[in-house]
């Protein structure tokens, strides 16, 4: 698996540091660069003696008049195949120790991310004036109850906390966001609409790089099937190690999901009403494009997410995220924030990220040009919406 490319990383080590630095992530760089050097020693050493063992092998024949001579060269040969065997399993030792820390490690924020610890140096870029920002004290989970439609109750009855159940118009309503967006999205926006599995092998949750690192945020049912917390993880593994031909790029596509996710880390947050929940739905948006369009890929995409607040005139703002609020994947994020009348302040309805060759990378997936050159394509992803938000 190719995880932070250690061509560059041994190049500039220091501009791998500063990166990481601004991601608030310290690291070993002399640990990185040592089992690199390491690994590099044993593949050169491997390489040599491999040549030796086949140049002896061929030899062998020659000498099936002189057994004396024949068995002291099996003997030799044979000694070289242990020593390649276990240079072969100190290699991979290595490899293991390397790639164990470098996909711990966050994507590389890109040079206009701002750099800061927390959603307080995130920048509002935009803020919608065309709605009335409304301002009352009843929040969605009052209404729901006082409609009869949304029942917490008997959801923690069936399921335990953290979910909900709607019934009569609000279940209507909940249906009928998720085909307005899904619609939107493939009728004037020109994605493709996939259904995907809701259940995904562990190295997929890897190459989107929710694993190894996010583990207790996530739902296991098996030692290798896990709940997907959202489709970006089927939609950017469709082409998991797979070569694309750059006339076949851009590859846009939609899905609607019901995404699993266990909030490990939302004790103390708020989690009132449907806000944060383990099981909900989204429509994704994925985008796969070459290395030179990503930037423009991602205005167009969160545009995309921000045409289902225009239409449905909700009012929003748009955020640039800093460098220590991104998702581990992203290089570079715009939040979509929703105005909650109840809560007098904006919520988080969409993130719209630019992850560049990070997970493509960890996929191993790739594009060819006509000259027969191969590139890591960038990969992006947004919510188009989350449709509990929304509600």
């Amino acid at each position: 698996m190719k995880v932070h490319d250690i061509n560059k990383i041994r190049n500039d080590k220091t501009a791998f540091v500063k990166s990481m630095s601004d991601r608030f992530v310290e690291i070993d760089i002399d640990k990185i660069l040592n089992l690199d050097a390491e690994k590099r020693e044993l593949i050169y050493e491997l390489q040599e003696l491999q040549s030796i063992r086949n140049t002896l092998s061929k030899s062998v024949p020659d000498l099936a008049k002189n057994k004396t001579e024949m068995n002291k060269l099996i003997e030799k040969v044979n000694k070289i195949k242990m020593d390649i065997k276990i240079k072969e399993e100190n290699l991979e030792v290595k490899s293991k120790s390397l790639d164990a820390i470098l996909l711990n490690l966050p994507n590389l924020p890109s040079p206009d991310t701002p750099v800061g610890k927390n959603e307080t140096f995130n920048k509002v870029i935009f803020e919608s004036k065309n709605f009335e920002k409304k301002d009352n004290g009843f929040s969605h989970d009052e209404i729901g109850a006082n409609l009869n439609m949304m029942d917490f109750e008997a959801a923690a009855k069936i399921s335990g906390s953290r979910f909900v159940i709607l019934k009569s118009k609000l279940a209507c309503l909940e249906r009928a966001l998720c085909n307005f967006m899904v619609d939107l999205h493939v009728k004037e926006h020109g994605y493709l609409e996939v259904s995907t599995p809701h259940l995904i092998k562990k190295n997929s949750l890897v190459g989107t790089g929710q694993l190894p690192k996010f583990e207790e945020d996530l739902f296991s049912v098996s030692s290798d099937k896990w709940l997907i917390p959202t489709a970006e993880v089927t939609l950017t593994n469709l082409k998991q190690g797979e070569i694309i031909n750059e006339e076949e790029l851009p590859l846009r596509y939609v899905a609607l999901t019901n995404c699993f996710r266990s909030e490990a880390g939302a004790s103390g947050k708020d989690t009132k009403g449907m806000i944060r929940l383990h099981e909900f739905k989204k429509v994704e948006l994925v985008s796969i494009v070459t290395k030179d369009h990503s930037k423009e890929e991602l205005e167009r995409l969160t545009n995309c997410a921000k045409k289902v607040l225009e239409l449905l005139r909700i009012p929003y703002r748009v955020s640039l995220l800093c460098s220590g609020d991104m998702g581990f994947s992203a290089s570079k994020t715009f939040d979509i924030e929703a105005w909650l009348p109840s809560q007098k302040k904006y919520r988080e309805i969409s993130s719209c990220s630019n992850c560049k060759d990070f997970q493509t990378r960890r996929m191993n997936t790739r594009y060819r040009n006509n000259n027969n050159d191969k590139f890591f394509p960038h990969s992006l992803n947004g919510s188009g919406l989350a449709v509990g938000r929304t509600l």
